[in-house]
C-alpha cells in the first residue's frame, strides 16, 4: 500500500507531501505529477513518481495500485474540472484503490456559488463509484489575500463581499489536515467541513494589514458590476472575474464563514491565525 498525492508540485500537493515526509517513509509516498522534472528534489528523496495527466485519461491507468491511499487534489481548471475528475475516478475504481480523498469546497451540497458547482458535481461521482472516499471540504485559503502589492498600491481592499466573514486557514493548514487523513484510521466515509477557528471581515483583514504594515489601509466595499470591473481593469479574464465576485456574494451571505472545528481536530492544533499569516507575508516582501 502506498500514500499517493495527485498534483504533487502544485502549491497544497507539495505541502501534503512534505507533511508525509515528516511522518511516514519516504518509500511509501508517490507522487502523481505530469512533469517529472519537476518533482526531481521528491525522487532524490525516495518518493516514487508516476506520470499523469488528468487531460489523458490513458496516462491515469498507471497511476494507482490496488489497495492505495490516494488524495485527489481538485483540477485548477474551472469549467474543464468534471471531465478531469471522471477520468482520475475511473482509474482509482478500475485499480481498487482503499481510499480516495478528495478536496472539495466547505459546504458541498450546500455551497450556492459557481466555484462550488464542479465540485459538487466530483462528491456525486465519488459516491456513485462506489469507492471508499474521504471528503475534505476546504474553506477559503488565507493565501488567497496574501498578494498584498495591489492593496499596498491602493490603500485599500476592494470587494463586494459587505460585512460577510470567513473563516479560512493557511495552506499548510489544509495539508496538515489531508496528511492525517492519509496516515490515520477511521477516515472512510467521513466528510470533513474544514475551515479556520476564527471568522473574520474583509474590514478587519483591512485593518490587520494596517497593522502589519504601518500603512493606513481601508475596506471598499463596492457593488458587484464595480467590482467587476475593476478585476478586469487589472487585467483578469472576464470570467475569472466574475467567479471572484461570485464568490465575494457567498461571503456576503456567510456561506464561508462555517466553523465546525474539523480542521483544528485533525491537526491537533489551532489553526493558523489570521495576523500570523499576514506578517509573515509582509516579512516575505
Amino acid at each position: 500500500m502506498s500514500i499517493v498525492v495527485t498534483g504533487a508540485t502544485g502549491a497544497l500537493g507539495r505541502l501534503v507531501v512534505e507533511r508525509l515526509l515528516a511522518t511516514v517513509d519516504a518509500g511509501s509516498v508517490v507522487a502523481v505529477v505530469r512533469d517529472k522534472e519537476k518533482a526531481a528534489e521528491l525522487a532524490a528523496r525516495g518518493v516514487e513518481l508516476r506520470v499523469a495527466d488528468y487531460d489523458r485519461p490513458e496516462s491515469l491507468a498507471g497511476a494507482f495500485r490496488a489497495g492505495d491511499r490516494v488524495l485527489m487534489i481538485s483540477a485548477n481548471e474551472v469549467g474543464r474540472r468534471v471531465p478531469q475528475h471522471t477520468a482520475l475516478i475511473d482509474a482509482a475504481k478500475a485499480a481498487g484503490v482503499a481510499q480516495l480523498a478528495y478536496t472539495g469546497v466547505l459546504g458541498g451540497p450546500d455551497a450556492d456559488f459557481e466555484l462550488a458547482a464542479e465540485h459538487k458535481v466530483t462528491e456525486r461521482l465519488i459516491l456513485e463509484s462506489g469507492l471508499p472516499y474521504t471528503f475534505l471540504r476546504n474553506g477559503w485559503y488565507t493565501e488567497n489575500y496574501l498578494n498584498l502589492a495591489p492593496v499596498l498600491e491602493h490603500g485599500a481592499v476592494v470587494a463586494n463581499a459587505g460585512d460577510g466573514r470567513l473563516a479560512s486557514a493557511s495552506r499548510a493548514d489544509y495539508a496538515d489536515a489531508a496528511a492525517a487523513v492519509l496516515t490515520g484510521e477511521g477516515h472512510l466515509g467521513a466528510t470533513y467541513e474544514l475551515s479556520g477557528d476564527t471568522a473574520w471581515s474583509l474590514a478587519e483583514f483591512a485593518d490587520v494589514v494596517s497593522a502589519a504594515t504601518g500603512r493606513e489601509i481601508a475596506y471598499r466595499n463596492v457593488p458587484a458590476a464595480v467590482h467587476q470591473e475593476i478585476l478586469v481593469g487589472a487585467g483578469l479574464p472576464e470570467a475569472f472575474a466574475a467567479i471572484l465576485v461570485d464568490v465575494d456574494e457567498a461571503i456576503a451571505r456567510g456561506l464561508l464563514a462555517g466553523r465546525s472545528g474539523d480542521l483544528a481536530r485533525l491537526i491537533g492544533r489551532p489553526t493558523t491565525p489570521l495576523a500570523d499569516s499576514v506578517a509573515a507575508a509582509v516579512a516575505a516582501g
